[in-house]
Protein backbone atom coordinates (compact mmCIF):
# COMPACT_ATOMS: atom_id res chain seq x y z
CA UNK A 1 0.00 0.00 0.00
CA UNK A 2 1.45 3.58 -1.05
CA UNK A 3 2.03 6.56 1.22
CA UNK A 4 -0.96 8.48 -0.56
CA UNK A 5 -3.44 5.32 -0.10
CA UNK A 6 -2.78 5.21 3.89
CA UNK A 7 -2.88 9.09 3.96
CA UNK A 8 -6.43 9.03 2.45
CA UNK A 9 -7.71 5.74 4.61
CA UNK A 10 -6.03 8.18 7.75
CA UNK A 11 -8.29 11.31 6.49
CA UNK A 12 -11.57 8.79 5.96
CA UNK A 13 -11.18 7.25 9.52
CA UNK A 14 -10.60 10.92 11.02
CA UNK A 15 -13.45 12.26 9.36
CA UNK A 16 -15.89 9.04 10.38
CA UNK A 17 -14.78 9.23 13.67
CA UNK A 18 -15.46 13.34 13.77
CA UNK A 19 -18.87 12.93 12.06
CA UNK A 20 -20.27 10.28 14.46
CA UNK A 21 -18.99 12.52 17.45
CA UNK A 22 -20.61 15.41 15.62
CA UNK A 23 -24.31 13.91 15.30
CA UNK A 24 -23.93 11.50 18.22
CA UNK A 25 -23.15 14.27 20.85
CA UNK A 26 -26.28 16.16 19.80
CA UNK A 27 -28.26 13.15 19.53
CA UNK A 28 -27.30 12.67 23.34
CA UNK A 29 -28.27 16.23 24.13
CA UNK A 30 -31.61 15.70 22.38
CA UNK A 31 -32.70 12.74 24.34
CA UNK A 32 -32.40 14.48 27.93
CA UNK A 33 -34.59 17.62 26.54
CA UNK A 34 -35.34 19.28 29.44
CA UNK A 35 -31.64 19.13 30.69
CA UNK A 36 -30.84 20.82 27.61
CA UNK A 37 -33.17 23.38 27.36
CA UNK A 38 -32.65 24.53 30.72
CA UNK A 39 -28.91 25.27 30.09
CA UNK A 40 -29.16 26.76 26.27
CA UNK A 41 -31.83 29.16 28.08
CA UNK A 42 -29.45 30.50 30.30
CA UNK A 43 -26.96 30.32 27.82
CA UNK A 44 -29.41 32.53 25.16
CA UNK A 45 -30.26 34.49 27.95
CA UNK A 46 -26.49 35.42 28.97
CA UNK A 47 -25.54 36.43 25.65
CA UNK A 48 -28.74 38.13 24.71
CA UNK A 49 -28.02 40.91 27.05
CA UNK A 50 -24.80 42.17 25.98
CA UNK A 51 -26.16 41.47 22.49
CA UNK A 52 -28.82 43.79 23.22
CA UNK A 53 -27.30 46.95 24.30
CA UNK A 54 -24.79 46.19 21.61
CA UNK A 55 -28.09 46.48 19.20
CA UNK A 56 -29.32 49.35 20.91
CA UNK A 57 -26.11 51.62 20.99
CA UNK A 58 -26.13 50.84 17.36
CA UNK A 59 -29.47 51.86 16.69
CA UNK A 60 -28.94 55.18 18.92
CA UNK A 61 -26.02 56.31 17.23
CA UNK A 62 -27.19 55.67 13.46
CA UNK A 63 -31.00 57.38 14.35
CA UNK A 64 -31.61 61.03 12.67
CA UNK A 65 -31.68 62.69 15.80
CA UNK A 66 -31.00 65.88 14.23
CA UNK A 67 -27.08 66.58 15.03
CA UNK A 68 -26.87 69.67 12.16
CA UNK A 69 -28.86 71.54 14.18
CA UNK A 70 -27.43 70.53 18.01
CA UNK A 71 -24.27 71.29 15.96
CA UNK A 72 -25.64 74.93 14.46
CA UNK A 73 -25.18 78.25 16.37
CA UNK A 74 -28.73 80.13 16.66
CA UNK A 75 -29.27 83.71 16.19
CA UNK A 76 -32.63 85.52 17.43
CA UNK A 77 -33.10 89.05 16.17
CA UNK A 78 -34.55 91.68 17.53
CA UNK A 79 -38.59 91.89 16.94
CA UNK A 80 -38.88 94.30 13.79
CA UNK A 81 -35.50 93.75 12.41
CA UNK A 82 -35.40 94.29 8.25
CA UNK A 83 -34.98 91.60 6.35
CA UNK A 84 -32.00 93.76 4.57
CA UNK A 85 -30.46 93.87 7.79
CA UNK A 86 -30.15 90.00 8.59
CA UNK A 87 -28.73 89.24 4.51
CA UNK A 88 -25.93 91.25 5.07
CA UNK A 89 -25.29 89.57 8.62
CA UNK A 90 -25.67 86.11 6.97
CA UNK A 91 -23.64 87.13 3.94
CA UNK A 92 -20.88 88.38 6.44
CA UNK A 93 -20.96 85.46 8.54
CA UNK A 94 -21.20 82.84 5.27
CA UNK A 95 -17.69 84.59 3.93
CA UNK A 96 -15.99 83.22 7.59
CA UNK A 97 -13.34 80.19 7.25
CA UNK A 98 -15.25 78.22 9.85
CA UNK A 99 -18.53 78.50 8.38
CA UNK A 100 -19.97 75.75 7.17
CA UNK A 101 -23.65 76.88 6.36
CA UNK A 102 -25.44 79.99 7.18
CA UNK A 103 -29.36 79.66 6.97
CA UNK A 104 -32.33 82.48 7.65
CA UNK A 105 -36.03 81.65 8.88
CA UNK A 106 -38.03 84.25 8.49
CA UNK A 107 -40.67 85.45 11.22
CA UNK A 108 -43.59 83.47 8.28
CA UNK A 109 -41.48 80.69 8.00
CA UNK A 110 -40.84 79.97 11.92
CA UNK A 111 -44.54 80.58 12.30
CA UNK A 112 -45.52 78.02 9.74
CA UNK A 113 -42.90 75.04 11.07
CA UNK A 114 -44.21 75.90 14.39
CA UNK A 115 -47.80 75.33 13.34
CA UNK A 116 -46.89 72.23 11.31
CA UNK A 117 -44.88 70.60 14.65
CA UNK A 118 -47.16 71.85 17.37
CA UNK A 119 -50.88 70.91 16.23
CA UNK A 120 -52.03 74.44 18.11
CA UNK A 121 -53.18 75.53 14.66
CA UNK A 122 -56.38 76.74 15.37
CA UNK A 123 -55.19 78.67 18.60
CA UNK A 124 -52.30 80.93 16.51
CA UNK A 125 -54.81 81.91 14.05
CA UNK A 126 -56.19 84.07 16.51
CA UNK A 127 -52.94 86.26 17.14
CA UNK A 128 -53.32 89.63 15.92
CA UNK A 129 -49.85 89.47 15.15
CA UNK A 130 -46.82 87.20 14.29
CA UNK A 131 -44.71 87.28 17.54
CA UNK A 132 -41.62 85.02 16.20
CA UNK A 133 -38.74 87.17 15.29
CA UNK A 134 -35.71 86.41 12.40
CA UNK A 135 -33.56 83.48 12.84
CA UNK A 136 -30.68 82.20 11.99
CA UNK A 137 -28.97 79.34 11.98
CA UNK A 138 -25.01 78.68 11.46
CA UNK A 139 -23.35 75.63 11.45
CA UNK A 140 -19.67 75.48 11.96
CA UNK A 141 -17.42 73.12 10.20
CA UNK A 142 -16.41 69.87 11.77
CA UNK A 143 -13.40 69.47 13.71
CA UNK A 144 -11.82 69.19 16.84
CA UNK A 145 -14.54 70.40 20.00
CA UNK A 146 -11.45 72.75 21.32
CA UNK A 147 -10.98 74.14 17.90
CA UNK A 148 -15.30 74.45 17.09
CA UNK A 149 -15.92 76.13 20.52
CA UNK A 150 -13.15 78.76 19.77
CA UNK A 151 -14.09 79.45 16.39
CA UNK A 152 -17.72 79.54 17.81
CA UNK A 153 -16.59 81.55 20.99
CA UNK A 154 -15.44 84.15 18.27
CA UNK A 155 -18.75 83.64 15.64
CA UNK A 156 -20.73 84.40 18.90
CA UNK A 157 -18.87 87.84 19.71
CA UNK A 158 -19.03 89.18 16.29
CA UNK A 159 -22.97 88.38 16.29
CA UNK A 160 -23.47 90.25 19.74
CA UNK A 161 -21.88 92.96 18.56
CA UNK A 162 -24.26 94.04 16.15
CA UNK A 163 -27.19 96.04 17.43
CA UNK A 164 -29.90 93.85 15.55
CA UNK A 165 -28.98 90.47 17.45
CA UNK A 166 -31.01 89.68 20.58
CA UNK A 167 -29.59 86.58 21.97
CA UNK A 168 -27.13 83.56 20.32
CA UNK A 169 -27.72 80.05 21.53
CA UNK A 170 -25.09 77.14 20.95
CA UNK A 171 -25.54 73.36 21.36
CA UNK A 172 -22.84 71.93 20.63
CA UNK A 173 -22.18 70.46 24.46
CA UNK A 174 -25.86 68.48 24.29
CA UNK A 175 -23.66 66.60 21.09
CA UNK A 176 -20.87 66.23 22.89
CA UNK A 177 -22.54 64.53 26.07
CA UNK A 178 -24.57 62.46 23.20
CA UNK A 179 -20.99 61.29 22.13
CA UNK A 180 -19.72 60.97 25.75
CA UNK A 181 -22.54 58.74 26.46
CA UNK A 182 -22.36 56.48 23.47
CA UNK A 183 -18.57 56.32 24.15
CA UNK A 184 -19.59 55.28 27.83
CA UNK A 185 -22.25 52.86 26.52
CA UNK A 186 -19.52 51.00 24.18
CA UNK A 187 -16.91 50.81 27.05
CA UNK A 188 -20.01 49.05 29.26
CA UNK A 189 -20.69 46.77 26.23
CA UNK A 190 -17.33 45.58 25.74
CA UNK A 191 -16.69 44.92 29.83
CA UNK A 192 -20.24 42.95 29.09
CA UNK A 193 -19.16 40.63 26.63
CA UNK A 194 -16.17 39.69 28.43
CA UNK A 195 -18.18 39.09 31.65
CA UNK A 196 -20.95 37.07 29.82
CA UNK A 197 -18.42 35.21 28.12
CA UNK A 198 -16.64 34.01 30.75
CA UNK A 199 -20.41 33.20 32.00
CA UNK A 200 -20.94 31.13 29.18
CA UNK A 201 -17.72 29.10 29.41
CA UNK A 202 -18.56 28.42 33.16
CA UNK A 203 -21.84 27.24 32.52
CA UNK A 204 -20.75 25.01 29.57
CA UNK A 205 -17.75 23.97 31.77
CA UNK A 206 -20.00 23.07 34.51
CA UNK A 207 -22.56 20.88 32.58
CA UNK A 208 -19.80 19.40 30.56
CA UNK A 209 -18.30 18.57 33.97
CA UNK A 210 -21.52 16.79 35.18
CA UNK A 211 -21.60 14.61 32.22
CA UNK A 212 -17.91 13.46 32.20
CA UNK A 213 -18.76 12.40 36.05
CA UNK A 214 -21.35 10.18 34.62
CA UNK A 215 -19.28 8.42 32.23
CA UNK A 216 -15.87 8.24 34.73
CA UNK A 217 -16.09 4.46 34.58
CA UNK A 218 -16.40 4.32 30.79
CA UNK A 219 -13.65 7.08 30.39
CA UNK A 220 -11.46 4.71 32.95
CA UNK A 221 -12.04 1.75 30.21
CA UNK A 222 -11.10 3.45 27.42
CA UNK A 223 -7.93 4.95 28.81
CA UNK A 224 -6.65 0.98 29.81
CA UNK A 225 -7.85 -0.10 26.17
CA UNK A 226 -5.37 2.54 25.02
CA UNK A 227 -7.59 5.65 23.74
CA UNK A 228 -5.83 8.92 23.73
CA UNK A 229 -7.08 11.98 25.32
CA UNK A 230 -8.24 13.64 22.41
CA UNK A 231 -10.08 10.67 21.57
CA UNK A 232 -12.00 11.04 25.31
CA UNK A 233 -12.25 14.87 24.94
CA UNK A 234 -13.96 14.43 21.73
CA UNK A 235 -17.61 13.60 22.03
CA UNK A 236 -17.54 15.94 25.07
CA UNK A 237 -16.01 18.86 23.45
CA UNK A 238 -19.04 18.55 20.78
CA UNK A 239 -21.58 18.41 23.13
CA UNK A 240 -19.88 21.90 24.23
CA UNK A 241 -20.11 23.23 20.79
CA UNK A 242 -23.77 22.24 20.43
CA UNK A 243 -25.03 23.76 23.65
CA UNK A 244 -22.60 27.02 21.94
CA UNK A 245 -24.17 26.92 18.67
CA UNK A 246 -27.55 26.81 20.34
CA UNK A 247 -27.24 29.11 23.39
CA UNK A 248 -26.02 31.82 19.88
CA UNK A 249 -28.86 30.54 17.74
CA UNK A 250 -31.19 31.45 20.60
CA UNK A 251 -29.54 35.10 21.81
CA UNK A 252 -30.07 35.76 18.22
CA UNK A 253 -33.93 34.84 17.70
CA UNK A 254 -33.96 36.66 21.36
CA UNK A 255 -33.37 39.87 19.92
CA UNK A 256 -35.03 40.00 16.73
CA UNK A 257 -38.13 39.49 19.21
CA UNK A 258 -36.98 42.23 21.28
CA UNK A 259 -36.55 44.59 18.36
CA UNK A 260 -39.92 43.38 16.42
CA UNK A 261 -41.85 43.95 19.91
CA UNK A 262 -40.42 47.41 20.98
CA UNK A 263 -40.62 49.18 17.06
CA UNK A 264 -44.33 49.55 17.77
CA UNK A 265 -43.99 51.57 20.41
CA UNK A 266 -40.86 53.29 19.27
CA UNK A 267 -42.27 54.46 16.42
CA UNK A 268 -45.15 56.00 17.58
CA UNK A 269 -42.45 57.77 20.14
CA UNK A 270 -40.56 59.38 17.21
CA UNK A 271 -43.45 60.21 15.28
CA UNK A 272 -43.99 62.79 17.98
CA UNK A 273 -41.07 64.00 16.96
CA UNK A 274 -41.14 63.97 13.01
CA UNK A 275 -38.39 61.63 13.08
CA UNK A 276 -39.46 57.90 11.66
CA UNK A 277 -37.03 54.93 11.98
CA UNK A 278 -36.64 51.55 12.06
CA UNK A 279 -34.84 49.50 13.78
CA UNK A 280 -32.01 47.58 12.52
CA UNK A 281 -30.32 44.03 13.66
CA UNK A 282 -26.65 42.96 12.99
CA UNK A 283 -27.23 41.60 9.80
CA UNK A 284 -26.90 38.18 8.44
CA UNK A 285 -23.66 37.77 8.43
CA UNK A 286 -22.94 39.46 12.02
CA UNK A 287 -25.82 36.88 13.66
CA UNK A 288 -23.73 34.35 11.96
CA UNK A 289 -20.54 35.61 13.79
CA UNK A 290 -22.44 35.99 17.26
CA UNK A 291 -23.81 31.67 16.64
CA UNK A 292 -20.47 30.81 15.89
CA UNK A 293 -18.72 33.01 18.86
CA UNK A 294 -21.54 31.22 20.51
CA UNK A 295 -20.11 27.80 19.58
CA UNK A 296 -16.45 29.02 20.36
CA UNK A 297 -17.47 29.70 23.66
CA UNK A 298 -18.95 26.29 24.13
CA UNK A 299 -16.09 24.25 23.24
CA UNK A 300 -13.55 26.16 25.36
CA UNK A 301 -16.07 25.61 28.25
CA UNK A 302 -15.72 21.55 27.76
CA UNK A 303 -12.48 21.31 27.17
CA UNK A 304 -11.62 22.77 30.14
CA UNK A 305 -13.81 21.01 31.96
CA UNK A 306 -12.67 17.75 30.47
CA UNK A 307 -9.03 18.36 30.40
CA UNK A 308 -9.22 19.45 34.24
CA UNK A 309 -10.99 16.10 34.75
CA UNK A 310 -8.41 13.91 32.50
CA UNK A 311 -5.40 15.75 34.68
CA UNK A 312 -6.96 14.90 38.18
CA UNK A 313 -7.14 11.03 36.76
CA UNK A 314 -3.78 11.21 35.39
CA UNK A 315 -2.98 12.32 39.00
CA UNK A 316 -4.86 9.92 40.46
CA UNK A 317 -2.99 7.19 38.69
CA UNK A 318 -6.41 5.91 36.98
CA UNK A 319 -5.54 6.43 33.54
CA UNK A 320 -2.72 4.23 32.32
CA UNK A 321 0.08 5.88 30.50
CA UNK A 322 -2.19 8.38 29.12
Amino acid sequence: MSNLDRFRRRNRAWLRRHSYSFFSSLGVLLQHKIGTLMTVLVLGIAMFLPLGLYATLANLDGMDLHQDEWNAVTVFFKPGTQKTEVERIAQVVAEKEHVENVRSISPEQGLSDFRDASGFGSSLDMLDENPLPWVMQITPKAGKATEVGNHVSELTDFLQSNSSVEVTQFDYKWLQRLGHMLELGQSAVAFLILLFAIAVIVVVANTIRLDVASHSDEIEILALMGASNAFIRQPFLYSGLWYGLMGGFLAVILLYLAMAFLSGPLGLLLETYGTVYELNGPGWRNDLYIVLAGGLLGWLGAWISVQRYLRLLKVGGRLGRH
